[in-house]
């Protein structure tokens, strides 16, 4: 096992961490008991947001059972000062803390989000405000862009990144990485099973945990899947000839039909959120059925309906993806899904 510094914070946890998605989509014994699992053996730090219905309070559950220390990290998807401020708050009533470790502004996606943040009346200014009150350690932000990321780590105001990082997508370690390390910005990597879409944990986790200096959060809502990938943590990283060969042939199969969240593709003319519908399968598979029946997902799927199949998308997008065709497919996967459900 490693342990590693999210740079300038001075936090020094264990590199593998505990995400806090999946243990929505069971039931709440199962939950608590799952969590308690895993700091049992040894997990010191744990993400999670407010975006993920119930995950809050059954963490707050599960710790207020152990002495141990364990490093507590949430989001806010709020972009104002009061939301963000809001949202603190009930995190915090949620998780039955009086302080959170690191609070996160949360799936920050374009340029326009970003400055809403930064703004004087922006989330960042809230929780610079609740960091001064001693509420939270320190801020950090997420986001699937890697050119927002640069930028961020540019302007140099949040002291942790958190940045999709996996075998499918595996840009992040080329520049953002290395950039955020050099900096001294933490650095948090989401996603090592691409939303779901590696199976083999032991492939997935090889590889993200070969890049040095990153804490890796992976979510689990069964003690068994947790123990899986503990065990994997715990030993060598090193890729053989053999893995790597597995690696390559898993790109190949998605090349051409996964989403990577890079949005070159947009602006859509018909103002469809592209990521969006096609990662709809592993938003999904992560956080339950009936995502696509209420919150944010359903107006999604209604502007997907409206695609003009003008192909403009396809000349910006860099891997060539077919996406009309692959909306079209996602959206007949959903209407399936919505009879079964």
């Amino acid at each position: 096992m490693e342990r590693t510094v999210l740079g300038k914070t001075g936090i020094e946890v264990e590199r593998l961490g505990f995400g806090g998605i999946p243990i929505q989509r069971v039931g709440e014994a199962q939950a608590v008991e799952t969590v308690l699992h895993a700091v049992e053996r040894g997990v010191d730090f744990i993400d999670t947001s407010r975006a993920y219905t119930t995950s809050e309070r059954r963490i707050g559950k599960a710790l207020q059972q152990t002495e141990k220390r364990v490093v507590v990290a949430s989001k806010s998807q709020r972009k104002s000062l009061d939301g963000v401020r809001a949202d603190l708050e009930k995190s915090l009533r949620e998780l039955q803390r009086e302080f959170v470790d690191l609070y996160q502004c949360h799936f920050v996606r374009d340029e326009q989000d970003y400055e809403q943040v930064i703004s004087s009346k922006g989330a960042f200014q809230g929780l610079i405000r609740a960091k001064e009150e001693g509420l939270i350690g320190h801020i950090g932000i997420t986001s699937h862009s890697l050119d927002l990321l640069d930028r961020i780590l540019d302007d140099g105001l949040f002291e942790t990144i958190m940045v999709c990082f996996s075998f499918l997508e595996p840009l992040a370690g080329e520049k953002i990485i290395p950039k955020a390390i050099e900096k001294r910005i933490g650095v948090i990597g989401m996603k090592p099973f691409s939303g779901g879409v590696i199976d083999s944990a032991r492939l997935a986790l090889k590889y993200v945990l070969s890049q040095p200096g990153i804490v890796v959060i992976a979510g689990v809502e069964h003690k068994e899947l947790f123990d899986e990938n503990w065990e994997i943590f715990q030993g060598n990283y090193q890729l053989d000839d053999g893995e790597r060969r597995k690696i390559d042939e898993i790109r190949r199969t998605y090349g051409k039909s996964f989403c990577r969240r890079c949005d070159y593709c947009q602006p859509c003319t018909e103002d469809i959120p592209i990521q969006m519908i096609l990662g709809i399968r592993s938003v999904v598979k992560r956080m339950g059925k009936e995502t696509i029946r209420g919150g944010w997902l359903p107006k999604a799927i209604d502007k997907a309906r409206h695609c003009s199949d003008c192909g403009e998308c396809m000349t910006r997008c860099p891997y060539g993806l077919a996406i009309p065709d692959l909306i079209k497919e996602n959206l007949e996967w959903v209407d399936e899904q919505l009879k079964l459900s």
